[in-house]
């Protein structure tokens, strides 16, 4: 056939992300969205044709971040007739028009709650030769009736919630996300087997705040059921969840996770602040005592499991004790790890407008500080892993100096980060036992000869090089009031 009769080539697409676990998610949809309207992937080594970015807007330097990037694509633009930018997400949703008014070289802006609209807006800047700026001021379809392209072949998020009800005076999500809207727990569960039946061994129930799950059916034990019903599902071997609220941690989650051997132990709870005066000032719901009464029952519960955090430093009015309670809070706690943060001034906060901003030097010498204390206490909780056996889930990629030591990495049960001895034939997706032999305060080694390998389809995948797709034909937005089936084993910031 004559190259004059050959179908064109598809339009090649590139999805950048910033920010959470929910835009990682997100942008798995948004390839998918792409891939059924026709463009294609690009070449890991090539230019793509449309450019997406999915912002965040968490983080105070999160705007120079995304001007900075869009700045380095304008001369790609301009050297690559044809190619259009997308900006969505977060800071996208924030933004709004002002993204084009500072870079005129952006074709799409897109918000948190129209994310099916990306190519529609594709074809219509480029049909109209101008830029197309759609901000839906509430959610228009769940994300999760969207088609995702998943990033890994044995590791899948899910969904549960988009939103939050919450009012922390620091957090800029729920004025981008929305309110709470939860899904229905049958498509919840449906979507976690059709990732089962596609090889996936592992999946992560994802939204603002999971455990305020069911706020919508009116039922305070909707979360700890639908843990229960998704590690019933055959062939399911990992579930996690991110992130929870210790306001609405309840005892019935601690039992579903002891109590269900698919559901790991580990948990990740923010703390934020250690003193109850800052915690009331965070508008944050609970104090120091009944933080710590969380983590001691699930310890009670789980003695293995690994608990990481969140904290933030210097926020307004944050005095030397209020400091000393958090150091105290994190010697006491011993936690596996912590996400630690100097606080960002968010305008459209009410933190923003509070008295007591504290210096620039005083916040860096306190974030210090924490993170030394941190740092002392995560090494010495995974020296006391030496000579553990541990079941690992084998990544791709989360080991950037695997090929220079001869290693690969995976992940434990409790979600620690192993890297370990190359075996022949074992592949990412595949599981491994080995024993751990260093230890390194964000990761374990395992150096001898793994003893055992179990091939898996999610394994098979990974090495034919196919992901995971969902279409995105579940039952969409969930109705307030009773939820049509019952939340029961199957054969679940």
């Amino acid at each position: 056939m004559s190259s004059a009769t050959e179908a064109p080539a598809p339009r090649t697409y590139r999805v950048r992300t910033y920010g959470c676990q929910m835009n990682v998610h997100d942008s798995e949809r948004l390839s998918g969205l792409l891939e059924q309207a026709g463009y294609a992937a690009a070449p890991e080594d090539g230019d793509a044709d449309v450019v997406v970015l999915n912002t965040c807007a968490v983080r105070e330097n999160a705007d120079n971040r995304l001007y900075g990037n869009l700045g380095h694509l304008r001369p790609v633009k301009d050297a690559r007739p044809g190619m259009q930018i997308a900006v969505g997400g977060c800071l996208a949703q924030k933004d709004r028009g002002e993204i084009v008014r500072r870079a005129p070289w952006v074709d799409v802006v897109f918000g948190t709650h129209n994310v099916g609209s990306l190519p529609a807006l594709l074809d219509r800047a480029r049909h109209n030769a101008e830029a197309q700026v759609e901000i839906a001021e509430s959610l228009e379809v769940f994300p999760s009736t969207l088609p995702a392209k998943r990033d890994s072949a044995h590791s899948g998020w899910v969904s549960i919630s988009v939103g939050c009800n919450n009012t922390c005076t620091f957090c800029i999500v729920p004025a981008l996300r929305g309110k709470e809207k939860d899904r229905r727990p049958g498509d919840i569960l449906a979507e976690v087997q059709a990732l089962v039946d596609q090889g996936v061994l592992e999946v992560t129930l994802l939204g603002q705040n999971v455990n305020a799950y069911g706020v919508e059916f009116r039922d305070r034990g909707a979360f700890a059921d639908l843990l229960r019903a998704t590690g019933a599902i055959e062939g399911l071997e990992r579930v996690r969840f991110t992130s929870p609220h210790p306001r609405e941690f309840t005892d019935d989650v601690i039992d579903a996770m002891a109590g269900t051997p698919a559901v790991c132990h580990q948990l990740h709870m923010p703390l934020q602040s250690g003193s109850d005066d800052v915690l009331r000032r965070m508008r944050r719901g609970y104090r120091q005592e009944r933080y710590l009464g969380i983590i001691d029952r699930v310890r009670a519960a789980m003695p293995d499991a690994a608990i990481t955090t969140d904290i933030i430093v210097g926020f307004p009015g944050e005095t030397e004790a209020d400091f000393q309670h958090t150091l105290d809070v994190v010697a006491q706690a011993r936690f596996a790890g912590a996400f630690t943060f100097q606080y960002s001034k968010r305008p459209g906060t009410p933190a923003a407008e509070m008295d007591g901003q504290l210096p620039k030097g005083v916040v860096q010498e306190r974030y210090l500080r924490l993170t030394a204390l941190q740092e002392e206490i995560s090494w010495a909780e995974n020296r006391a892993q030496l000579g553990r056996r541990v079941e690992l889930l084998v990544a791709a990629g989360e080991g950037s100096k695997d090929a220079a030591t001869g290693r690969l990495s995976g992940r434990a049960r409790d979600g620690r980060l192993v890297h370990f001895t190359a075996a022949e034939g074992v592949r990412p997706g595949d599981v491994v036992e080995t024993v751990v032999t260093d230890a390194k305060p964000h990761f374990l080694v395992a150096d001898g000869a793994p003893l055992s390998h179990r091939r898996t389809r999610a394994g098979d995948a990974s090495e034919a090089g196919t992901r995971p797709t969902t279409p995105g034909v579940l039952l969409g937005m969930p109705r307030i009031g009773t939820p049509p089936e019952p939340l029961v084993p199957v054969s679940g910031c």
